[in-house]
């Protein structure tokens, strides 16, 4: 039986952090723009949207492609998810190195996620919910097939949550084999975001 992630509300001692992890973003915005599609963190709000349908089995992994600054990853964790359970993926160094120093018991992998299926080939257990946070938008269509072909090369059918400050769905779905379901929208977020789910269409039965 899948089981969801409920967000919680602790936030005591997350000031300074949130204003450092804050920082860093911006100096890896500025450094590379098309690797962050923001200029600031992902709010509390659109957080606890990504949270919210962040649903799986009791003892599924929870793969978070894109984790940047670890703030959606926080979420994940204060809401009651076993940091042994969680795999970061951040093709930046210096994220990576702040996601190892700030997420204790998160498996931090840093790599493009391109290549999931090396990544990931010693990380043990079923992958059962995939957040992306790579700006897939911002890439041209045969980068969005590798994305979603590695994405489906190591959890199959599962399909993934993909947050976006888009107005409609950031990728064609027609072109890329998927079916596309907004879950929700924030306006507290800046700019104002939603949260999308992509799964793979389905096989015509013979």
């Amino acid at each position: 039986m899948s089981q969801r992630i409920h967000a919680g509300s602790n936030n005591e001692g997350r000031s300074a952090a949130s204003v450092a992890s804050a920082g860093l973003f911006l100096r890896r915005w500025l450094a590379n723009p098309m690797q962050m599609g923001s200029i600031v963190p992902s709010s509390p709000a659109l957080c606890r949207r990504v949270v919210q349908h962040a649903a799986c089995g009791p003892d599924d992994l929870v793969l978070e492609l894109g984790a940047g600054t670890g703030v959606i990853s926080r979420a994940l964790v204060d809401s009651g998810l076993s940091p042994r359970r969680l795999v970061l993926v951040e093709i930046e160094p210096t994220m990576a190195a702040h996601l190892h120093n700030a997420l204790p018991g998160v498996r931090v992998i840093q790599g493009d996620a391109r290549h999931l299926p090396a990544l990931l080939g010693e990380v043990g257990g079923r992958i059962g919910t995939v957040i992306c946070g790579v700006p897939l938008v911002l890439l041209p269509l045969a980068e969005q097939r590798r994305f979603t072909a590695a994405i489906a090369a190591v959890a199959p059918d599962a399909g993934f949550l993909h947050y976006s400050y888009c107005v409609t769905s950031p990728i064609s779905t027609s072109k890329l084999g998927l079916t596309a379901q907004r879950l929700a929208w924030t306006p507290l977020n800046f700019p104002p975001a939603s949260v999308w789910k992509y799964r793979p269409v389905a096989a015509p039965r013979a």
